[in-house]
């Protein structure tokens, strides 16, 4: 893909995407050993250069600074 001027792949799992159970790990490391470019997990990931949630916020679960307080905590960078 990077021959074609992919800068990134955003790949979205859609057996994952809306199931608030957990990312398709498989899925992303099947991708991930065939590209060199990063790659932006939405709905599946593992192995990822960046995550997108969407869920947890839609409904309420959790609100977007309560998600970076706990990535922080566990010492996982971010954009902020």
């Amino acid at each position: 893909m990077a021959e074609f001027g992919a800068g990134e792949l955003l790949v979205t799992s859609m057996d994952a995407d809306g199931t608030k159970a957990g990312y398709d790990i498989g899925l992303m490391r099947q991708i991930n050993d065939r590209v060199t470019i990063p790659t932006i997990a939405s709905g599946g990931v593992g192995g990822a250069d960046a995550v997108l949630a969407a869920s947890i916020f839609h409904f309420g679960q959790y609100s977007i600074p309560e998600a970076k307080q706990y990535l922080a905590k566990q010492g996982i960078e971010m954009r902020l």
